[in-house]
Order: structure tokens, then C-alpha cells, then sequence
């Protein structure tokens, strides 16, 4: 299989929730056929669901990979529970990690374990926000650039830019190495 270009959404609201950001793209990057191309930058977000519970830090990672997406989706979920998550949690609760695949390349699925595009992606502001910081993909049912779906979203949930950052790991060589000569930009 060819890669393929998929975003990941991630956040945190339990605990020091920039370290936990920082340790999942360090450990997605750190599986092979996994190339970390970039990541957004992270913002403070309200929570969904259940609202009494800590702000959320949220960002998106873009990846390059050869990982087919259910096996990516059980990559996600063992980085989850070696950061700490619970395999088994109330939907919308409080978490320590939450990594969710967004966009697949122009890949619909709807399995019972797994759903790309995300169902919610076109929803939640605190999602399309960061993904704009690194790109502007089209969704691939909704044929709109995530830009499009923005500005027709009817979230009014405040986002702030944080000042931190996680820095993109260095690209892979060709023999499994990370070299800085590779790093874009």
C-alpha cells in the first residue's frame, strides 16, 4: 500500500495535558511506517458532552503512513492506554489522551470499530481549527475544503491559541533513521 496522508486529532484535559500531547506524537512517531509531517498548533478548548470537567488541550498531527486504518486505529488506542487512558471510559469524560483518526487520504469507511472521516470533524471547531494550521483538505463525503466547512459551522465554542507547541519529529531516512538534513521548511 501506497502512504497515505491521514490527521489525527489529539487532546488531554487530565494532568499535565501538553506532556501527554507531546508523549503520543513521540510515540506515533517512533512506529515504523509512521512519518510525523507536522503538527498544529495546540489550543485550550471547552469540553463536549459533559461540561463540568477541565478544558481540553486539542491539536491535529498530519502523518504520512502505510499503516492500514483499522490497524492504525489499534496503534491509536495502545498509545492511549500506555499514556494512561482506561480501556473501557465514558464517552465524553474526562481523559488523559484521546486520539481520534479525522481524515484517512479521500478514504470513507464505516465499520463497527471505526468511522472516516470522523462523523464529527464538520461539527467541532476545536478540530478544524488546528487542522487549518497545517493544511486545508477537501472531506471526502462532503466534497468541501475543511476551510468551506468552517466557515458554514455552527459551533460557537471558544478556542484559545495556546503558546505552546510540540515540535514535529524529525523525518525518517530511507534506512529507519531520523535525520535532520530531511525536516521541510
Amino acid at each position: 500500500m501506497h502512504p497515505q496522508t491521514v490527521f489525527l486529532g489529539i487532546g488531554s484535559n487530565i494532568g499535565n495535558r501538553l506532556l501527554h500531547l507531546e508523549e503520543a506524537v513521540r510515540r506515533l512517531a517512533d512506529i515504523p511506517d509512521i512519518d510525523v509531517i507536522a503538527v498544529s498548533r495546540i489550543y485550550m478548548t471547552e469540553p463536549v458532552g459533559i461540561t463540568e470537567q477541565d478544558r481540553f488541550y486539542n491539536g491535529v498531527v498530519k502523518l504520512a503512513t502505510s499503516i492500514l486504518p483499522e490497524d492504525l486505529r489499534k496503534q491509536c488506542k495502545t498509545i492511549e492506554q500506555e499514556i494512561g487512558r482506561p480501556e473501557n471510559y465514558l464517552r465524553w469524560s474526562p481523559r488523559v489522551i484521546d486520539l481520534d483518526i479525522l481524515l484517512y487520504g479521500d478514504l470513507c469507511c464505516n465499520t463497527e470499530t471505526l468511522t472516516i472521516p470522523h462523523p464529527e470533524l464538520h461539527r467541532r471547531k476545536f478540530v478544524m481549527v488546528p487542522l487549518l494550521d497545517i493544511d486545508d483538505p477537501q472531506h471526502p463525503v462532503l466534497r468541501c475544503p475543511i476551510s468551506g466547512l468552517l466557515k458554514s459551522c455552527e459551533d460557537r465554542s471558544v478556542l484559545i491559541r495556546t503558546i505552546n507547541t510540540i515540535p514535529t519529529p524529525l523525518p525518517r531516512h530511507p534506512h529507519g533513521l531520523r535525520d535532520p538534513s530531511l525536516r521541510s521548511g
